[in-house]
């Protein structure tokens, strides 16, 4: 059995990775994706603020993990679609 497929171990030929790396991009994907990330969150705590009581607060938290949810149910479904 001398087939091999992708992955498989052990590697004759490893690639380097990080020859094609810039560091400079990734420094600036990185950082769009955590300005995103602080923005997406900022905007829930300013909702989770404007309650007007903690335990309203927690149901509209509650009610936010259940739109994020639903929200990652339907890309897993698009993704399993599209594989």
């Amino acid at each position: 059995m001398t087939e091999r497929r992708p992955g498989q171990w052990p590697v004759e030929q490893p690639t380097d990775a990080t020859s094609d790396v810039d560091p400079e991009r990734l420094y600036v994907k990185r950082a769009a994706e955590k300005a995103l990330h602080a923005m997406v969150l900022d905007s829930i705590r300013h909702d989770l603020d404007q309650q007007p009581s903690g335990p309203s607060a927690q149901a509209k938290a509650r009610i936010w993990c259940a739109h994020v949810l639903a929200i990652a149910d339907d890309v897993a479904e698009a993704k399993r679609r599209a594989a």
